[in-house]
């Protein structure tokens, strides 16, 4: 099969990954639990992959580096590890919703609110916009680094730039992280979460996320860290205030091969996803019966809809018939496709990978030739 769907999940793995998970799985103990030496290699591996991780995003240190099993699970940790009664948000409509039902609890639930900002003209997010938003009492901003719908990268920096300095920034790099380069410092972001399984190279089950000294995070989970058993209360320091149960130790040493060959290939992996993506939406362009979406981006990602057909349907067929794997629907990104008017039918989500190439591209573009004459 053809895999397209790697906004979703990676389908392809580099070989060092795969290498380290198999070894992961042969030989495994609980990293910071025991003090035999197996336990105290793999707690090596787990502290070395939070300093590359701080490295390779230029963190604000790599015990601020938490991991989980995914964005999602980061994404909740900062909201309501940050938020409190009283305080108000200003997100983006390009926002997933691991980021919108966290907040719509919150405002139902009476403690905040939110604001969102619209598409701009150009189809991204102005900062005058966004700052226009703002009130004395906003807690924090949040805006994706690339939108799982299109494609399309906000521009961090200047939005950062038109915030005032006391807002907290979280940035959700599920879509960004390995496609664009993040860095913390640089662009002023306090919080950076991210998913292991797609662009990072990692596996289902790695995610990490990674917080500034400006921020102080509540416990979302209470449990077990290895550190401080007298106590019956959560430890005071991280990363284990933030960090219980165990650790998902393949997963983790998964996601530090990944940050490694990122490091050494992220330049050309990101050209190459830039010229899949210029390829595609130059092909597709001169089927009238498709509208497209999306522009040309280093993330991979091409939205497109046929003008009669559900996308749902035309993922059903590519899949059925072509042996293709896409993603049709609304890629829990409701305000997205409010704003772009494709709520009722959704829209086909092609997204590249390294691993993909233009010659798997003609495929597809076979295949939705012949699905226009349906």
């Amino acid at each position: 099969m053809l895999y397209f769907d790697n906004a979703a999940t990676g389908g392809k793995k580099p070989d060092n990954v795969l290498t380290a998970v198999t070894s992961a799985v042969k030989v495994c103990a609980n990293p910071g639990r025991s003090g035999h030496r197996l336990s105290i290699a793999c707690a090596e591996n787990v502290e070395k992959c939070r300093k590359e991780l701080d490295l390779f995003f230029d963190g604000y240190g790599y015990d601020r580096v938490i991991f989980t099993k995914n964005c999602t699970e980061a994404l909740n940790i900062a909201i309501f590890g940050v938020l409190n009664q009283g305080d108000h948000v200003v997100c983006t409509c390009m926002e997933h919703n691991s980021v919108l039902r966290p907040l719509e609890f919150l405002k139902k639930s009476g403690i905040i609110e939110y604001d969102v900002c619209p598409l701009s003209k150009n189809g991204s997010i102005h900062p005058d916009d966004f700052l226009s938003l703002v009130k004395p009492n906003t807690k924090m901003a949040i805006v994706t680094t690339a939108s799982n719908v299109t494609g399309t990268i906000p521009d961090l920096i200047a939005i950062r730039k038109a915030l005032p300095k006391q807002i907290l920034f979280l940035c959700d790099g599920a879509q960004g992280a390995g496609h664009i380069p993040l860095k913390m410092r640089g662009a002023g972001i306090d919080l950076l979460t991210i998913a292991g399984h797609k662009g990072m190279l990692g596996i289902q089950g790695s995610g990490a996320l990674l917080f500034s000294e400006r921020v102080e995070l509540k416990p979302l989970l209470y449990g077990g860290t290895g550190s401080m058993s007298l106590s019956l209360d959560m430890p005071d320091f991280y990363p284990d205030a933030l960090e219980s149960g165990t650790l998902a130790y393949p997963a983790i040493l998964s996601l530090l091969e990944g940050a490694r060959y990122l490091t050494l290939h992220e330049s050309k992996i990101r050209a190459h996803c830039l010229k899949l993506t210029d390829y595609c939406i130059k092909g597709i362009s001169t089927l009238t019966s498709y509208q497209l979406f999306s522009r040309p981006n280093p993330c991979g990602i091409v939205a497109f809809r046929h003008r009669e057909i559900q996308s749902e349907r035309i993922a059903d067929i590519l899949s059925r018939k072509y042996h293709i794997a896409v993603r049709g629907g609304l890629h829990c990104a409701p305000l997205m496709h409010e704003h772009l008017g494709t709520l009722d039918n959704g829209l086909v989500r092609l997204s590249f990978s390294q691993f993909n190439s233009e010659k798997e591209i003609d495929s597809l573009l076979f295949a939705l030739r012949e699905i226009q004459r349906i």
